[in-house]
């Protein structure tokens, strides 16, 4: 079938597909572009605990796409995507409206995988986006406050605790985060901090088991018992049951309960349902029955259709579902549809894995860098961060960002030079490239000299 306009569409704006569009942009891409969410604003999942914790902005963490699409020359579309008709190369919207496509880059992500547990998404808080980092927020403060309130003990435990089910990054993540500013909260109002009771159950023997933060495994353990207040962890234990006011988990084949009132669901993911529903056989799809993709991120029955991010799977490559994996699909794919636009040869994507980064708490985190070395604490969060506002969509975005975290982190918090080390100054410039680790690293390098004239 021939194309009817020559126009891409974009379907999901996550880190493929926004960085997609971006660089489509930035390259003078000959045709329309236009880009569709569900969504208001962006969001950059890995800074999402910085927001939901207060220590960043909702500007620098949930941009709104206009902002960032200002002057891109991209059309934003903010509706839900309704049906994919690859035979017909048209996408269509739950407003009626529809939008015939020339190339279609699918970057929809994943959702939450929910494992067939009873009460599970009916009770357990996901988080993936801003409405699910207020609706936790809120539903944490109201629990605080009326555990204050209750001179019932056993009522008083309910409420102050809360288990994360998942030990992979992102219940590893939360469950720091968690340890760390819900005890503040708590004294905050009155109350013994003590109380708070932080769980993480996790189904394997190990946490990180099989994430590619496993290197970063015996760090993680250590810092989760750092925390304002330590993070219980439950290995071999299998959630069967989630209540509005109870979970019940599997030991040894033996059924436990805790109770509880808040329960937060980070056990994995599942292919967005637009995605399963599309015409591609089981053998072009792999055991998450994500689409199989061509080395240049093409779909193997559907050459001008991409994918990239955590809705496909390259063929023969093992890749993480991480941003960074997907911020470099994301130039890929727009430099393979400027290659169509024009006539020329398509090239391979070549995604650079520079390490991990591992949130354990506020002002701490874990960094696997090119599995050379590994940095905690609070020169793994300045890494963290530095990196990752190194990745925000757009020059300016990222400037204004950038501009409030160095002013806060870097000019008005002293780093200790014993702790931060020359070896630190040398990864920030390395996988902070560009204006921000450059930045970072002379200040950190200066700050290292003026303390050595001083300790002489």
């Amino acid at each position: 079938m021939n194309s009817p306009v020559y126009q891409t569409v974009i379907v999901g704006g996550g880190f493929a597909g926004l960085f997609t569009a971006l660089h489509l942009s930035h390259k003078n891409y000959p045709r329309s572009v236009i880009l569709i969410d569900k969504d208001e604003r962006f969001c950059f999942k890995p800074l999402l605990y910085e927001y939901f914790d207060g220590e960043m902005d909702s500007f620098q963490v949930v941009p709104r796409f206009s902002e960032l699409l200002k002057g891109s020359g991209v059309i934003f579309v903010q509706d839900t995507v309704q049906s994919i008709d690859l035979h017909q190369w048209k996408v269509k919207l739950a407003s009626g409206n529809s939008y015939n496509y020339s190339n279609l880059v699918l970057a929809l992500g994943s959702v939450a995988g929910y494992h067939q547990v009873e009460g599970a998404r009916e009770n357990a808080f996901p988080f993936w986006t801003q409405t699910d980092a207020i609706a936790l927020d809120h539903h944490l403060r109201d629990c605080l406050q009326k555990a204050i309130q209750t001179e019932d003990v056993e009522q008083r435990k309910k409420l102050l605790t809360v288990v994360i089910v998942g030990g992979g990054a992102s219940g590893v993540e939360m469950s720091a985060t968690l340890a760390d500013f819900l005890p503040h909260w708590y004294s905050a109002l009155g109350g013994n901090s003590s109380e708070i009771r932080v769980v993480l159950l996790n189904h394997g023997q190990k946490i990180l088991d099989g994430d590619i933060n496993d290197p970063l495994r015996s760090i993680a353990e250590k810092e989760l018992q750092k925390r304002t207040i330590p993070i219980e962890i439950l290995t071999g234990a299998e959630a069967t049951a989630i209540h509005p006011n109870t979970i019940e988990y599997k030991t040894n084949n033996q059924v436990n309960t805790l109770p509880t009132y808040t329960t937060i669901w980070t056990a994995g993911t599942s292919t967005h349902p637009l995605i399963q529903d599309l015409p591609i056989p089981k053998e072009h799809r792999d055991h998450h029955n994500r689409p199989l993709v061509t080395p240049t991120m093409q779909l193997l029955d559907f050459p001008e259709v991409f994918a990239g991010g955590d809705c496909a799977a390259v063929q023969d490559s093992s890749l993480p579902p991480t941003a960074q994996v997907a911020y470099q699909q994301g130039a890929n794919i727009a430099q393979n549809l400027k290659a169509i636009a024009l006539g020329e040869d398509l090239k391979s994507a070549k995604v650079n894995i520079r390490g991990t980064l591992l949130k354990l708490g506020l002002n701490d985190a874990a960094a696997n860098l090119f599995n050379v070395f590994e940095v905690a604490g609070e020169s793994g969060h300045l890494i963290r961060q530095g990196t990752y506002l190194t990745l925000l969509p757009t020059p300016i975005h990222d400037f204004k960002a950038t501009t409030e975290w160095v002013d806060e982190e870097i000019f008005h918090h002293h780093l200790n030079p014993q702790d931060v080390g020359k070896k630190i100054v040398q990864a920030v410039e390395v996988v902070g490239a560009g204006v921000v680790g450059v930045l970072i690293a002379r200040k950190l390098l200066k700050m290292l000299g003026d303390e050595e004239k001083i300790n002489k």
